[in-house]
Order: C-alpha cells, then structure tokens, then sequence
C-alpha cells in the first residue's frame, strides 16, 4: 500500500512538471528547423507535450510531439532557391528575398487551413516558442494566446534582434550578420559594418515590419499592437552561437548561448557503401556538401568542373553531396551520395576536410568533430561565419563568383599540406565542447526556467523600454552639450566685460594732451 501511495505521489509530481508547449516553425528551410527540432525532441523526452507547426513532420511518431503540418502552404525551398541572383555578395540582395520570404511566409501561414484551425481551436499553452528571423506576423496570434514566449535564433544574431533584449550592439567590435567581418576590423570595416548595421534596422521597420503588421492586423484585428512592441516581451533567446568560435560578445542575461544544440554523438551506423569508400581511403577523405537548400547540381557548369577538375589532381577521396543522377566528368576518387549521415561521416577519423558553404548548421558540427574547411559562403549569415572560421585558423575562404580550377586547387592544397589548419581545428573542438552542461540541456532548462517563472519577468532589461536616443545617452549629451555652450558663452561674455572695463579704465586714466594756447 505504501509503494502504491508512493507511485500516486510521484506520478502527481511528474504530470505536474509536464508543460504544454507550442512551437511556431513557418520558415521553409530545413536548416532553421533543425535547430527547433532538437529542443522539442528534447523537450518532448523530458515528458512536455509539444505540438510543432512546421514543414518537416515527424516521419516516425515520437512521444508527446505532435505536428501541425504547413505542407503545401509553400513552395520547396530546396529545389528554389536562385543560386546565381542570391550568391552575389551583395547585402541588398539577401535582404531583399528574406523580406519577400518572410512576406509570403506569413501570409501563406496564416492562411492556410491547419494554421486557421489551431488558431481557432483556441488551445492554451504554457509557452510558444518563435524563431526571430526575417517577420513577426505569428506575434498576432502569440498576443492572442496571452502565453509568455521565447524565441530562437538559428544563426548569429540579426541586426535587428539586439533591441528587443536591450542587448549591448556595438559595431565597433561586433561583425554584421551579412558582412564579411569578425571581431577585428579596419577603419574603413568599421566605417561599413556601422553603416550596414544601423541602415538595416532602419530598413527592417519599412521592409518588414509595416508588412508583417498589416497581414496580422487583418487576422487578428486592428486593435493589436504594434509587433515590435509584442516582441519587446520576449522573455529569452535560445542563440545559436559559441563564443569559442563566433567570438565573445556581451549578451544578456535573457539571451543564451547554446550553439551546436543540434549536435549529437555519432551513431556509427554508416551506410556500408559510405563505410566502405572511407574506410578505405589511405590518403584520407573530403567531404563537399552545399547544405540542404542548395542542390549541388544547380552549380553553373563552369564551377561545378572548377571542382571536378580540381579533385581529379588530388590523392584524397572524395565524398559529394551531389542531388542529381550523375556528375558529368565524375573523377574515379570521386562518390556522389545524394543524402548524407553528415555527423556520422564528419565524425570519421579519416575525414581531413570539409568543403561548405558555411552554413551555421554544418559547420558547428565539423568544429564539434576537429575538421577543418574550405568554405565558399553564398548568401546570408555564411560570409561573417566564414569570417570567423579563417579568423580561428580552421578555414580558408573561396569567393563564388571568381570560383575556377586554380583557387579551388590553391585553396585545397593550402588546408590539406597545412598542419596548423588540422591542429587549431582539434584546439577550437576542444574549446567548443567543453561545457559544464550540453547545449541541448542548457536551452530545456531556460525554456523550463522562464516557464515555473511565469514568463521570467526579472530577466528583461529596462533598456528594452527607451527610446534610442535615450539608449544612447543623446539627451544627456544634449543637455551636457548645451550647459558647456552656456558656460562658453557666459565665461567669453564676462571676458569681454572685463575687457570693456580694461579698456575704459585706461582711457580715463590717460592724460589730456595740452592745448596750443595753453
């Protein structure tokens, strides 16, 4: 009878700890959603019931995790992303497909039937998790819920994120989500990285936020507030960022580091034809892999036999992420895999390079696995993460658009005959798993902290409600300015006085000349 009391209690305990949460995933790449999988899979072994809203439904069902489906809503990403108009280096270029994608993002959700009928269904929750990414518009339906929330960011931080955490965003020291800069920067990187950084909050608001805030006004009624000030409450950030490798950067107590969430320990359970190709590569592997938005075979034929060519003349195997039936020119040390068990295959100790894109995603887990990079960074977050590797020592960049057979070899030879490459590699994955807790323990026990703290209200800063000209101190300044003017003005009056006496004085005390007739 004891043990049966015991059973009730200790059963009571545990349906007491479990939360109700909701996860809103509408972006369409699966590389976001990585990120958000990993903390509701987690979430959902811990005993919560979370229900995801996303375009990646759960193959298998796994228990507590139920899907919304948005299939349908959106095109495939993977088969449309325009490769050649989005990789020109140019900012206003990915600034401009991101607020189209968000635009019709957030329209196509919302409409779209299984969307209208959660709202409808008017569920309650014990916290939504967002991603803060390129629109707001589901912020409508977070009010409604009147549910505390949190957000994740899947890359380094938007230029734009800073301010609704009353974080500190210095651009002295701090590189642009879009820019080739890192920590350490010229004047003129500086001069630009200010200008960038500045210009697309302003940009954000006409781009991104009027847009978001018409299509959620028209779903969830006039009367909702501006989404900026919705986002204003967010009660903490699950940042995808290491400061051993994105470099240390002063974050509020409400933003969380917790880069390579997504990382987990290689199954070795290889496909036996991939086991078979890198078991037996004496000279070693390379592993080219463009991430899951771009397909390999939408390369222009030129750099696609820029590559080919150039892995022809190397002793290395080497293993492609190739999407299409066969490779033209396809070299013998060359295997093409259309999917790839990517920790797995990193993980191998006879992988000695990784060729990407840059993708924050990839990349974490070649640092968590010691290998280093050839990194051609296409669009987006890739140029600063890029920026950061070469910084670190582990990589060596390739521009896409000066991509030939001579840069590629020069930049694979200079990796592969390069110890140091290797060495700061295994120095960086040193430093980047050496946690007291792992990353996905870390962002469960935020999400579960700002939940037993109703919405963790001590973590916001005051700073999240001032104007930015009193962020800046620029009405202090102001009013200091002006009182030294005053003063200037007063002191250069009372010398001018002064002199004016002077003046007088001596003239009075000045003889009178005598007259002729005197």
């Amino acid at each position: 009878m004891q043990w049966y009391l015991l059973l009730v209690l200790m059963t009571g305990i545990i349906a007491t700890d479990a939360y109700k949460i909701l996860c809103l995933f509408p972006h369409v790449a699966k590389s976001h959603f990585v990120m958000a999988e990993a903390l509701m899979k987690g979430l959902a072994a811990k005993g919560h019931k979370v229900t995801v809203v996303s375009h990646f439904p759960q193959k298998t069902p796994i228990p507590n995790y139920t899907d919304i489906s948005l299939i349908g809503s959106m095109p495939e990403f993977v088969n449309n992303v325009p490769l050649e108009a989005l990789a020109t280096g140019y900012v206003h270029t990915t600034i401009n497909a991101l607020a189209y994608w968000g635009y019709v993002n957030c329209e196509n959700t919302l409409n779209f039937p299984a969307m209208k009928k959660l709202i409808a269904s008017n569920e309650k929750y014990d916290l939504v998790v967002t991603e803060l990414f390129n629109t707001d518009c589901l912020l409508g339906y977070v009010y409604k819920l009147q549910t505390p929330f949190i957000a994740i960011s899947t890359s380094s931080l938007m230029p734009w994120a800073n301010a609704r955490f009353g974080n500190p965003d210095n651009p002295s020291y701090m590189g642009n989500h879009f820019l080739y800069h890192s920590h350490h920067m010229t004047f003129k990187e500086r001069l630009i990285n200010t200008l960038h950084q500045e210009g697309l909050k302003l940009a954000y608001h006409f781009m991104y936020d009027k847009p978001a805030n018409e299509i959620a006004r028209k779903h969830f009624g006039d009367s909702l507030p501006p989404l900026s000030e919705i986002a204003k409450n967010t009660s903490l950030l699950l940042y995808n960022a290491h400061f051993s490798l994105n470099f240390p950067r002063p974050l509020m107590p409400s933003i969380v580091e917790v880069g390579g969430i997504h990382v987990q320990p290689p199954t070795n359970k290889l496909p036996k034809d991939i086991k078979d190709f890198l078991d037996s590569a004496k000279d070693g592997v390379i592993y080219f892999s463009l991430g899951s938005s771009v397909r390999a075979e939408s390369l222009p034929t030129d750099k696609r036999d820029a590559f080919v060519h150039a892995f022809s003349e190397l002793p290395q195997k080497v293993l492609w992420k190739w999407e299409g039936e066969t490779l033209p020119g396809k070299p013998n040390n060359v295997k093409t895999v259309s999917w790839v068990p990517q920790m797995d295959v990193l993980a191998h100790p006879n992988v000695v390079l990784f060729v990407t894109h840059g993708g924050t995603m990839g990349t974490m887990e070649a640092v968590s696995s010691g290998v280093p990079m050839v990194a051609i960074p296409l669009f987006g977050d890739q140029f600063h993460n890029v920026k950061c590797y070469v910084d670190k020592g582990i990589a060596v960049a390739l521009s896409y658009q000066t991509l030939a057979k001579e840069s590629v070899l020069s930049a694979l030879k200079t990796v592969l005959n390069n110890p140091s490459f290797t060495e700061n590699a295994k120095r960086v994955k040193k430093a980047f798993n050496d946690r007291p807790v792992s990353a996905l323990d870390t962002a469960i026990y935020w999400t579960e902290y700002v939940i037993r703290h109703e919405g963790a209200p001590h973590l916001r800063s005051a700073a999240v409600d001032l104007a930015w000209y009193q962020y800046y101190l620029l009405d202090v300044l102001a009013v200091l300015f002006l009182a030294f003017v005053v003063v200037l003005l007063l002191f250069w009056l009372i010398l001018k006085k002064m002199f004016s006496l002077c003046r007088r004085s001596k003239t009075a005390q000045k003889p009178k000349p005598k007259s002729k007739k005197n």
